[in-house]
């Protein structure tokens, strides 16, 4: 029998060690959740409640929604398997899988990532195309944005048109919704981002789109995914997999999900889907 102050001692030894165990445990099998901040933060949670909600029912266990500061932090976080799901854009997922060292996963995507396209906006009469952008100010999203800086650059440079030597200013709003809101308001001549968002924007009356107006699509490239570690169980990976592609539309929980995250559905996707982003990156000189 233990006694006096070895006594209790040894029982707070014990007691530190059970609640760490404890800890581990539960950090083990609560399913982590993260995704890039290319929208306001409200936004982000509203888009992710219904979804932890249904993910915690197909998975059995619970599930936890993380919001990052920036895209850099949402790339560590799986690096470093401080979590164990992102929403990547294409871009982040390249520095996620170069950061990790390979162990990147790719999962699904929406049925529109495999077809993905920017916009540029303007409120200036005078701008018609991408050549009419030399000497004026233009705002991309997040550095690190696949569909608000590295494809809208990548299809500038494609236009011999570039940003540094051609424009008056170079902006970096942080997110796409803050680049409509630089544009309306006349920060910036025009902007660059995310065509879904600009869609929902005008679809919902966020912006007068009698003064603001998308004055050039770009081609299709493929973009947003969900990515886990390759650390994580394959079957829990193929159960996660399928909880994403059994989601309907038919159904009141798929409807709302799927609007929520504006898809029509989930479809596999794999690594060499985000080869082109890579080599775009690179050639754009954003990938070291």
């Amino acid at each position: 029998m233990m006694t006096g102050s070895k006594g209790w001692g040894a029982r707070a030894l014990l007691g530190v060690a059970l609640a760490l165990g404890s800890w581990v445990a539960q950090a083990q099998t609560t399913l982590r959740v993260t995704a890039i901040p290319d929208e306001s933060p409200t936004e982000l949670a509203r888009k992710a409640a219904p979804l932890v909600k249904y993910l915690e029912k197909v998975m059995g266990q619970p599930v936890v929604f993380t919001p990052v500061t920036d895209y850099a932090a949402a790339v560590e976080a799986l690096a470093n398997k401080q979590v164990d799901l992102a929403w990547y854009g294409g871009f982040t997922y390249v520095q996620a899988n170069i950061r990790s060292g390979g162990k990147a996963v790719p999962l699904v995507q929406r049925a529109e990532d495999a077809v993905f396209r920017s916009v540029f906006i303007t409120t200036q009469p005078g701008i018609q195309n991408l050549a009419d952008l030399k000497g004026k100010s233009v705002s991309f999203g997040s550095p690190s944005s696949t569909s608000g800086h590295l494809m809208p650059r990548s299809f500038l440079l494609q236009a011999q048109i570039e940003p540094e030597r051609d424009f008056k200013r170079v902006a970096f709003s942080g997110a796409h919704d803050a680049t409509i809101a630089a544009v309306a308001a006349g920060k910036v001549d025009a902007g660059a981002l995310n065509i879904s968002v600009w869609e929902k924007f005008v679809a919902e009356g966020k912006v007068d789109a009698t003064k603001v107006r998308a004055f050039y699509t770009t081609p299709s490239y493929f973009d947003y995914n969900w990515t886990v570690h390759a650390d994580m169980p394959a079957a829990q990976r193929e159960k996660l997999a399928q909880a994403f592609l059994k989601l309907d539309a038919n159904t009141p929980e798929g409807k709302e999900i799927l609007a929520l995250q504006r898809a029509t559905r989930f479809i596999p996707t794999k690594h060499e889907n985000y080869q082109g982003i890579e080599q775009a990156a690179r050639s754009a000189g954003l990938l070291k």
